[in-house]
Parts: structure tokens; sequence; C-alpha cells
């Protein structure tokens, strides 16, 4: 079996300025498998072109050699020197070989990967804070989302833009809201506090022991990944589990956060770390660590959401992993048969593959690009 033609599709969801980018392959023996890349406005039309070029590498080769693959992808495709949309398209056309790998067997992808470890994913739920500005309409709309069955939320209440040195208020906002949020759903709901990688480490610190009292879940990215250092001072000062990696791309990334034990929880992103099988290997090294992997899914809720799923079964080291509930209705049109969150929680599938299947003519019926880049501020405006 030979891969014979590769497929993109660029879809523009109508909301959130959000591309979604999927990926058909097809092979000569008249099997076909599914895969997403992450996307990020203002470089969707760089991350397809990628996946054009890769794509056209790809032609010829058995869709069963997926490790050797994902090493020549970097060693000598990219020539070692990797980037932000190769790792996005090697996601995407990774998940869909396995998919092909699973048809072609009769397996569920997770059975090829060693065998579930549970027959149910633990989700959170994001997005559902977006519409948000005050601390009441974030204690609202939690109660909201909890009633829909959900046991674990994750909202990011810091205002304003990216900058590392943020006003006092901003914090003093943050904390109020993380208040009205725990009054709101009670103590036994899991709330899971993101950052977005805004702060500096002593902000971090500060503002992170200013919410030890609501027992969050998790403290997330407190500040750059990158900056492993300022990770662990964080983590050493703040009594919150921190969370750091879904801008971490490939395992070596992560070898850092582990050595110095700068994170609790890892959580890299199946469409942009490197496909299904590096967030296996990534969490094989956290394991003895004592790291546990949650990972990152802002991505549909169609195939990204079913590889997580396929991925996170085998891991015993899995706690949870992100459900994007505003774009649950839209998916369905495209994929009627995604994956449903029952009181928290998704079931295993077990169809060959992935065992989702998207409609083509919805794909081309909404193609598009989704927004446009964002403006580059002026000086002028910064405070």
């Amino acid at each position: 079996m030979k891969i014979s033609s590769i497929q993109c599709y660029t879809v523009d969801p109508g909301f959130r300025s959000r591309t979604w980018i999927f990926v058909k392959v097809s092979t000569d023996a008249g099997i076909h498998g599914w895969g997403e890349a992450y996307t990020l406005r203002g470089r969707d039309r760089a991350i397809v072109a990628q996946i054009d070029e890769l794509g056209t590498a790809c032609l010829g080769r058995s869709p069963f050699n997926i490790k050797h693959f994902t090493q020549i992808v970097q060693d000598d495709f990219a020539q070692r020197r990797s980037s932000f949309e190769l790792y996005c398209a090697q996601s995407a056309i990774e998940q869909a070989m396995w998919d092909i790998v699973g048809k072609a067997c009769g397996q569920p992808v997770y059975n090829l990967l060693g065998g579930k470890c549970r027959e149910k994913i633990r989700v959170y739920a994001n997005g559902w804070s977006d519409h948000c500005k005050t601390p009441d309409e974030y204690g609202e709309a939690a109660a909201a989302v909890v009633e829909k069955g959900f046991t674990a939320i994750k909202l990011s209440p810091l205002p304003g833009t990216w900058r590392t040195y943020v006003p006092r208020e901003h914090e003093h906002h943050v904390v109020s809201v993380i208040r009205a949020v725990r009054d709101a759903v009670g103590p036994k709901v899991d709330i899971l506090l993101d950052m977005l990688r805004r702060l500096n480490a002593g902000s971090a610190s500060r503002l992170g022991r200013q919410l030890e009292p609501f027992d969050l879940y998790w403290y997330e990215e407190p500040c750059w990944a990158e900056n492993v250092d300022a990770l662990a001072e964080v983590r050493s000062k703040v009594g919150i589990p921190v969370v750091t990696g879904e801008t971490l791309y490939g395992k070596a990334a992560f070898q850092p956060v582990l050595e110095r034990r700068a994170a609790d929880i890892l959580n890299p992103d199946i469409c942009n770390v490197g496909g299904i099988l590096e967030l296996k290997e990534i969490a094989a090294m956290a394991e003895p660590h004592y790291v546990a992997i949650s990972p990152h899914n802002f991505n549909s809720t169609t195939i990204a959401l079913n590889a997580t799923v396929h991925a996170a079964a085998v891991m015993p080291n899995f706690t949870l992993t992100e459900y994007y509930l505003p774009f649950a209705d839209f998916a369905t049109k495209i994929c009627p048969a995604q994956l449903i969150p029952e009181d928290g929680f998704i079931t295993l599938p077990d169809a060959p593959g992935l065992g989702l299947d998207l409609d083509e003519s919805l794909l081309r019926q909404y193609a598009g690009f989704a927004g446009i880049a964002p403006a580059l501020v002026s000086p002028e405006i910064e405070r």
C-alpha cells in the first residue's frame, strides 16, 4: 500500500476568526485517512503551504512507516531546522497515516498503540466564557456549563493583550473572577486557569499565591514555556499545579521542562506537537517524572479531538483533555458522528482507525480562511 494523494481542506466555521485545516491522505489500495493541523490567524496559509510541500514528499511512501516518517521529516526534510508550521503539517499527515493503518488492520488506533488504559476520557469545557467581562458574568456562565454535565471548566480571565507586565488591577480582576466562579460552581467542580503565557515570574507568583484559597486544579502557562527557569520559579512559590506544553513542538522541547521539574502537568497539542506517536512518547517521557498529561485541543471537535482520545486512551498518566464548546455545533455539520461528551466524559470509539469521516461536499461549501491577520499596534496606543 502506498500513499497516492494528499488533499488539504481549509474551513471557515464562521466564528473566533479560526480556520480549521484538515488533511485527507489517500492510498492506492482505496483506503484513506483524515488528519487535522493546528491553526493560527495570520499563519494559516503558511501551514497549508507546508502541508502541500510535505504532502508531495510523501507520495509513494507506505502509510505504515509512521515512525520513520516523523524522523526523516525533521532530519532530512527540515534538515533539523524545524518550525511551528512544519510540526502542524507533520501532525496532520501523521494522524491520517494512523487512520489508514487502523482501517487496514480493522482496529481502532488505540489498540495499535498498546491498548486502552481506560474506557472513558475525561474532558474539561473551554470557550464557555468567551463573552464574559465581569465576575458576575463569569459566575453565571460557569454555573450554566456545569449544568450541562461538565465537572471541569477552563477560563482565561486576564484582561488586555499579551504584555509581560500588567497593571495590578488586572491581577485583582482575575482574583475576583475566580472567586465568583468558585462561589457559582461549588467545591466539587475543577477550575482550570489559563494565563496564556502572559506574565513574568514575579507577577505570576504573586497572583498564584492569591489564588491558592480557591483550590484550582491548575495554573496554566503563567509565563513563556521557553523560559523553563521562570516556570520552575513559579512552581516553587505557588501551591497550584503548573501546566505548560501547548507551544512546545516535538519531544525534545519537553526534556528541559522535565529535567528542571518546571511543571506538574504537560499539555501538548496533537495538532502541532508532531502527531499521535509524538504525543504518546512525550507522555512516556513524563511518566517516570511523576508528571501528568492533559492534551491541549484548541482545534475542531472532530478529527483532532478523536485523535487525542485515541492517544489519551493508552497513557497511564493521562488526566483530562480539552473540549472547546463553541466549536461543537458547527462540527456536527461536517461530521455528524463526532464524539460527544456525556457527564464530562467521552466513551472510546471502537471503529477501525480514528473512526470518523468528514463530509467533503460540506468542506468545499465552507472552504476559506477565517478572518485576517491581526493588525500590529503602534507605539502611540501602548500604555
